[in-house]
């Protein structure tokens, strides 16, 4: 390739492909991998290496995004704007969807909307199916549940018939995400189908992390469905196996421990999972300034 650059071959691969240094649980360290491939990004006449240059800061502001800095991710993509033109689709994309993620973020959903839109309709202008499921799936996100549902199956449609790997990865979020919505919409068999559902794609797939998420999600439908024991149960042996695999520990789990055994009126069992959620919950700032009362209520139910 061409290009004036500081990049050299042991790290092009990197350069162009940042998207693999993603960790969605650790947006401080993705922020600084990604600040340190700047510099060798920054003066290459390469369109590759620009295109990936702008991309790139699309990205450091979803790190500053999902860390609550807001008024940075704003400033950053600000910056890039004016550099985006037509020929730097992708990245234009990528801004449009990570200025509509800020926006939603921030608790100004309606702002968020319309660049989802542009961000989808760009994406399926170019045959772009990864962009194209990920703008879809916010939509089902940010609208009611029929219109939820509808931009769901569309997204779920385009991964399953896409050629595109990095589009087929959405399918996991995406029986995820459609069942959350019937599960907030009261139809808790559909969420559990499609919970299980979820569980089957990502045991096919030896992950990790998300496979705890999944099964969590599908004992957190059997708790709705009043089959507390199953519920139970799974919750334990998650819990077992967070342990034996010497994973981090889930305050989830604790707070679905502690509910499942107030149901059971087994109080101290209760309080203590209660007092062990609240201990990892009340670090979380996102889950401080977004989930006040219910963690009001995991400190009230640990001390009593």
């Amino acid at each position: 390739m061409s290009g004036n650059g500081s990049a050299n071959s042991d790290n092009i691969i990197t350069i162009l492909d940042f998207d693999k240094l993603w960790d969605y649980n650790a947006p401080e360290k993705t922020e600084k991998k990604f600040r340190e491939l700047i510099p060798g990004l920054k003066d290459h006449k390469d369109f590759e290496y620009q295109s990936a240059y702008l991309q790139l800061h699309t990205q450091i502001a979803r790190t500053l995004g999902l860390q609550m800095k807001f008024d940075e991710a704003h400033k950053l993509l600000d910056e890039i704007d004016p550099m985006i033109d037509d020929k730097f689709y992708v990245a234009k994309i990528r801004y449009l969807l990570e200025r509509g993620r800020t926006f939603r973020s921030s608790r100004q959903v309606e702002r968020s909307r319309d660049l989802f839109i542009k961000a989808y309709e760009l994406a399926v202008k170019y045959n772009e199916d990864n962009l194209a499921v990920d703008a879809a799936h916010m939509m089902g996100i940010i609208e009611p549940f029929e219109e939820a549902q509808r931009w769901n199956e569309l997204a779920m449609d385009i991964a399953e018939k896409s050629e595109d790997r990095k589009a087929k990865k959405w399918l996991g979020p995406l029986y995820n995400n459609t069942a959350w919505n019937y599960h907030d919409n009261n139809d808790f068999e559909e969420a559990l189908e499609l919970f299980e559902k979820n569980v089957e794609w990502h045991t096919e797939r030896n992950s990790k992390q998300e496979l705890i998420i999944a099964k969590w999600s599908v004992a957190r439908a059997l708790r709705s469905l009043n089959k507390i024991d199953e519920a139970l149960k799974m919750q334990t042996d998650l819990l077992n196996e967070i342990n034996e695999k010497n994973l981090e520990d889930d305050p989830y789990v604790f707070e679905e421990l502690g509910e499942l055994f107030l149901i059971k009126g087994k109080k101290e069992e209760s309080k203590k999972y209660f007092a062990m959620a609240y201990d990892l919950l009340s670090k979380d700032k996102w889950f401080v300034e977004y989930e006040t009362e219910r963690l009001d209520r995991i400190k009230e139910l640990g001390e009593k």
